[in-house]
């Protein structure tokens, strides 16, 4: 049975675009000098938390600390995020500093240590300053604010070689309240996420069971920040944080029932504009690259078919010349792990400049080379591909290759 589609509003703003959050931010020196590198989330009402973390091996210390307070139960109230350092490969003295950053908080928030997640972005293998961002949440604290422009703020200071800030919210009616979501996120190279470095936090004043917040998270990410690649490396602090106040007044959702399907739809469409806003600001890039395969036989077939697609480096070089080189989509396809006849697909380009189809069943059309060159040519191209092998399908989010991507690496810890 096909799922009611909720009708949603969309809102300007945030992660303080749900009642009762709050945001600040603070130029805390930890990496970057002459910018906001420190943000502070805020609850006035403790949350319900649900979180997805990085499946590399090699998790920073901040992953570690949230996957405790996810798990442990304890209402979540604050979280603070540094940006320019990760806490990555630090040892015990990484892990020691996560509790002195959820102490100052609490001392600073009033309230228990237990309640507050931090979250770091930057270079592996260097220790945080701690004085510097004990002092950041001094500063930050009084500076706690629900506006628009807290949000915006909180939002900048998480960037690390992003380009632009990432933010979305939109507002619908459950149970005959209206309910906020908001989230922010940064994440712009080592992004190939498997639950980038991607940090993703959301709030919502839904009031909902711990247990189906989780569920609802957990399975969302799947299509979501699960299919984007920026560069193919499965950063170690992914993490995605979904905090819940319950401040919108709805009947708590406690089963999965018409509430929590359209909680779970205003859930996906946050996070699958946060995780095309990440994929389209990878390093360098210069396009959003998206690849719908569809008339799969299943949609786990699907899946691997598009990431293979926009993995593929030579495929991502060619978005990036505006060269309809469908060799490498047809190549990139076929050494993915899926079976599919070769000699059935077709393939077409997409973007605000036309459509047009390259190849039918596994060999060229008569198109034009200028025309695919135009199509090619905008900032969101979209490559589509019928397998015709049943009606399953999936859609998986990169970008382009460019010169600059590794410029932008070979210099990163400078």
């Amino acid at each position: 049975m096909e799922k009611p589609t909720v009708k949603l509003q969309k809102i300007e703003g945030g992660v303080t675009a749900a009642k009762g959050f709050m945001a600040a931010s603070t130029a805390a020196g930890i990496k970057y000098q002459g910018r906001q590198d420190m943000a502070m989330i805020y609850s006035q009402a403790p949350c319900r938390s649900a979180g997805t973390f990085t499946t590399n091996i090699v998790k920073a210390a901040p992953v570690k600390w949230d996957k405790n307070q996810v798990t442990s139960g304890a209402p979540a109230q604050a979280v603070i995020v540094n940006a320019g350092i990760a806490n990555a490969c630090t040892g015990e003295e990484g892990m020691g500093y996560c509790s002195q950053t959820a102490q100052a908080a609490a001392e600073a928030l009033k309230i228990p240590a237990e309640g507050v997640l931090v979250a770091s972005t930057g270079v592996i293998g260097m220790q945080l300053p701690i004085d510097r961002i004990k002092a950041g949440i001094k500063t930050m604290a009084p500076l706690l604010d629900g506006s628009l422009e807290s949000g915006t703020s909180a939002s900048k200071a998480i960037m690390t070689t992003d380009t632009k800030n990432k933010e979305v919210a939109v507002r619908l009616e459950i149970g005959g309240a209206m309910v906020t979501i908001g989230g922010m996120c940064k994440g712009s190279g080592m992004i190939h996420p498997n639950m980038c470095t991607m940090l993703s936090f959301v709030t919502t004043d839904a009031a909902i069971s711990k247990e189906l917040l989780q569920e609802a998270l957990s399975q969302d990410i799947k299509d979501t920040y699960n299919m984007i690649s920026v560069d193919g490396d499965t950063s170690t602090n992914d993490t995605v944080l979904l905090l819940a106040n319950g401040l919108a007044g709805n009947q708590e959702i406690c089963e999965k029932n018409e509430d929590y399907e359209a909680f779970c739809q205003a859930l996906n469409y946050i996070n699958e504009t946060l995780a095309k806003k990440m994929a389209g600001d990878g390093e360098g890039c210069t396009a959003l690259f998206e690849v719908k395969i569809i008339g799969a036989e299943s949609k786990e077939q699907a899946k691997v078919l598009a990431k293979s697609v926009i993995t593929s480096s030579l495929t991502k070089a060619a978005i990036f010349g505006h060269d309809a080189n469908w060799g490498r989509i047809l190549c990139a396809m076929g050494y993915s792990g899926a079976q599919f006849d070769p000699e059935k697909v077709d393939l077409f380009f997409e973007s605000a400049a036309g459509r047009m189809q390259i190849i039918e069943n596994g060999v060229a059309v008569d198109y034009s080379e200028e025309q695919a060159t135009r199509i090619l040519s905008e900032p969101e191209v979209t490559a589509i591909a019928d397998v015709k092998m049943g009606e399953a399908e999936a859609t998986a989010w990169g970008c382009d290759l460019t010169f600059d991507y590794v410029k932008i690496n070979a210099d990163y810890r400078s």
